[in-house]
Order: structure tokens, then C-alpha cells, then sequence
């Protein structure tokens, strides 16, 4: 099914009904951005994935770069990022490595693709908010399949609401009650699902299946929610994985502490779901 997509991408006509939020700086980093990535090795995607993660060391980690506006655009900022929107770009300068295409129409419709239900914007309920929901969406896609319960995770079910009940931290939800009746329909949809956890006291002994490139998510305790954090799987030197990700200790930067024990400093963590990319 991927192939199928790069193929579809490659030869789609790209018209943007939606708003784009993007600063000439922006523009220009994303072809500076092409240009750099199109020049890595080409090798097999879980090793594009850390390559081309890895050329974004440092860049600033900056929260809600998201909510910009009075309505949903497609933001497109690689001067800051956050954990999410990190591994959104990432992937889609991936797969743009992987289909040989280097246009800026290209990585604008790749993103997306990655970022939004059925890969369609159409307004701020369409933005895969929930991590889960995202990993499920682009599962549907065929860009990535969840592969937590075939390396010893567990299903669980927890009541997802977290954005309903906490409406006032989010900009285009606290004072809109049509919005807020799509958030709480796909917070419905999710608390009809499982989805699988590697818990945290088995992570260690099946860290010898998780590959460089992997998605790993970092489920959470806390009331609501699912997601907390995520970021890229990448074997060091060393020979353990650890988390390459946009840190809110302040930047992109690989875990200097295997990715074991850099949970073992996080109360609220879980555990983690990983994602392999196509």
C-alpha cells in the first residue's frame, strides 16, 4: 500500500484548498531541507528515518507551533519543533527520499497526508490530535504499522478525553462547541479501541526487537491521555536504543541514557507502543 501512495503522490496534481502557513524562512529551509536529505545514502527506511532525524540535531524544541491563527492551516516550521511535529517531518522527508521526489508541492501534500484524518485537512478536528489515533490512521494509510503486540506488548482500554475535559488549554477548542463535538466523537471512537502497551518492566527484555527508524510512543498514567511523548528509535554505538527526539529540555537531541533507563526518570510513564515504518 505504501508503494501505492508514493506512486499516487508522485503523480497527483497538487491544488491546496486550505490554508498554508509557511514563512519564507520556512520555504526556504524545506528546500535546503530536500537538498540535504537527497544527498544522504540511500539505504533500507528504518536507517533513512534516524539519518535524516538526525540531521535535525539542535533545532529548537518549541511547544504549540500548531495553533497559529484563528483556523486550521497545514503549519509548515522546521526552525522549532515538537515531539510530534518532529517525527511528522521526519517520515515525510523520508518517504520523500524513498520516492525520489524533492519538490516542495510533494512534501507539502506528504505532510499532509501524515498529519491530518484520511490525509485530508479540513479543519481543526481533522489534525490527528491523540497519538493513538494517529498511529491507527497512518496504519490505515499504509505508512506504518503498529507492531507493539507482536514484540510482547499487552492490550489495555482506557477512557480517552483529556482535550474534552481540559478544552481551555487548546485555542481553537475553548470557545468552539462545534469543534469541541468532533474532538469528543473522536475521543468516543477511541474509547471504543485497545491498542497495545510494551509496559515498562518488559521493555528491557524485548529492546533486542525494536529496530533503528521505529516509532516509539510514550504512554502515560495520566487521566485523559494516551501520548505524552514520542520520538525515534535509533541503536547507538553502545548497542542499546536509545530516544531520538525534540526534548523539552530544549532541542532535538538523542537520549543520552538508553531508552530503558530514560523511562525510569519519567513517574508518569507506562510504557510504550512502537510503530515501524513501511
Amino acid at each position: 500500500m505504501k508503494i501505492l501512495f508514493l506512486i499516487a503522490l508522485l503523480f497527483t496534481n497538487f491544488s491546496f484548498a486550505q490554508q498554508i502557513t509557511c514563512s519564507p524562512q520556512s520555504k526556504e529551509a524545506v528546500h535546503a531541507k530536500i537538498k540535504e536529505v537527497k544527498a544522504l545514502k540511500k539505504v533500507e527506511i528504518g536507517n533513512t528515518i534516524v539519518a535524516v532525524g538526525k540531521t535535525f540535531l539542535g533545532t529548537p524544541y518549541v511547544a504549540k507551533t500548531l495553533e497559529i491563527g484563528t483556523t486550521e492551516s497545514l503549519v509548515v516550521n522546521l526552525e522549532g519543533l515538537d515531539c510530534t511535529t518532529f517525527v511528522e517531518n521526519v517520515l515525510a522527508f523520508s518517504l520523500l527520499k524513498s520516492s525520489d521526489s524533492t519538490s516542495f508541492d510533494a512534501f507539502i501534500k506528504t505532510l499532509e497526508t501524515i498529519r491530518y484524518k484520511n490525509g485530508t485537512l479540513n479543519g481543526y478536528p481533522s489534525r490527528l490530535h491523540y497519538f493513538t489515533e494517529w498511529i491507527a490512521n497512518n496504519q490505515f494509510k499504509g505508512l506504518v504499522t503498529d507492531i507493539t503486540a507482536k514484540i510482547g506488548g499487552t492490550p489495555v482500554q482506557k477512557e480517552i478525553n483529556f482535550m474534552s475535559t481540559h478544552r481551555e488549554l487548546y485555542p481553537f477548542l475553548k470557545d468552539d462547541n462545534a469543534n469541541l463535538a468532533q474532538i469528543q466523537a473522536s475521543e468516543q471512537y477511541l474509547n471504543n479501541q485497545e491498542f497495545c502497551i510494551l509496559e515498562k518492566n518488559t521493555i528491557a527484555a524485548n529492546e533486542h526487537l525494536i529496530q533503528s527508524g521505529d516509532i516509539i510512543a510514550l504512554t502515560t498514567s495520566i487521566k485523559g491521555l494516551d501520548i505524552t511523548h514520542t520520538g525515534i528509535a535509533t541503536r547507538e554505538k553502545d548497542g542499546r536504543i536509545h530516544l531520538l527526539h525534540a526534548s523539552t529540555s530544549g532541542a532535538v537531541k538523542i537520549s543520552e541514557k538508553p531508552l530503558v533507563d530514560y523511562l525510569k526518570g519519567i513517574k508518569s510513564n507506562t510504557g510504550i507502543m512502537v510503530v515501524r515504518v513501511n
